[in-house]
């Protein structure tokens, strides 16, 4: 294990836990042709939904963001790197059996820029319980978990024990259901109970509609912050909603993009959002925040954000 966790200024951390993967991004205009060639860009990234969200955090001004993750032997040190350049303090578990989780992410680079994942989560979906240390939560603010972590028995373990960790010491946690296709096979009552004691829910439209049945945004964002707290529903082009207690509290309007590629575009809000309330912001500025970290990623290819100067 690699780890640098020690408190950083004015105990104010953000401690992400979740997936560390690489992306292999193929950008194509062209309709995929079945049996033939189809013309791409393809560059390979790292990625993951919860690295993602920890450097967005950093680089929206979070001064101290923390990552565990779980990694193959054949990329730990290229993603460490990458983690630490961005900003973010990897505690990274080398598992010793499964490689590093690669996503394939096909990207039709036509005006919506739409993506879709083919996944191997690998080493990923492997954490467990074990690798979880009480001294992680020293000097945390604010505490998020990858939805990736429900996918798996040992994260579901793993999520029952540090959510139980945070809770002593009084961290409020944060969860992003991650995949609409995951989530659909997990089922939604089942998903509901695995967070219960969440404080903050940061579904996709996508996500929150299949968790609650309702076909409109707000309604569902109402009607799933009767079982978490705080509801806070990406929604694209369409900016965020937030809803507290049954009510929505907020309507944000999306910040003005041309999407090349909107992988990561989720979680470059979770993070920047997050950032914002580990530095005092209300909710509406921090998701104003989310919006424009949001419309700032898919201008870009991969789902990080640029590198620090």
């Amino acid at each position: 294990m690699t780890t640098e966790a020690a408190g950083g200024p004015g105990g104010g951390a953000l401690l992400v836990v979740g997936d560390v993967v690489t992306d292999v991004v193929a950008r194509h205009r062209e309709p995929l042709a079945a049996r033939t060639d189809t013309a791409a860009e393809i560059r390979t990234l790292p990625g993951g939904a919860g690295a993602n969200v920890a450097c967005w955090a950093a680089y929206t001004g979070c001064a101290d963001v923390r990552l565990l993750g779980r990694v193959g032997a054949d990329a730990a040190a290229w993603h460490e790197r990458a983690l630490r350049a961005a900003g973010v303090r990897p505690v990274l578990v080398v598992d010793p059996e499964a490689p590093t989780g690669t996503v394939i992410c096909l990207v039709d680079s036509g005006a919506g820029a739409e993506r879709t994942f083919l996944t191997d989560s690998g080493a990923s979906l492997r954490l467990e319980p074990a690798d979880w240390s009480e001294d992680l939560l020293d000097g945390v603010a604010r505490l998020h978990l990858s939805g990736y972590l429900l996918f798996s028995a040992s994260g579901r373990a793993l999520v029952r024990v540090v959510s139980a960790s945070a809770r002593a010491r009084a961290v409020p946690t944060s969860l992003d259901p991650a995949s609409a296709g995951f989530l659909r096979e997990l089922g939604a009552g089942r998903f509901l109970d695995l967070v219960e004691g969440v404080d903050v829910l940061l579904p996709s439209r996508d996500e929150a509609c299949l968790l609650t049945g309702l076909p409109d945004a707000e309604e569902a964002a109402a009607e799933l912050s009767r079982h978490v707290p705080l509801v806070v529903t990406k929604c694209g082009a369409d900016g965020a909603v937030v809803a507290d207690a049954g009510t929505v509290v907020a309507r944000v309007a999306a910040a003005p993009a041309d999407p090349r590629d909107t992988t990561g575009a989720g979680d470059a809000f979770t993070g920047a959002f997050l950032a914002a309330l580990v530095m005092g912001a209300e909710l509406e500025a921090a998701a104003a925040q989310g919006c424009r970290a949001g419309a700032r990623a898919v201008k870009r290819v991969g789902g990080r954000p640029p590198e620090r100067g």
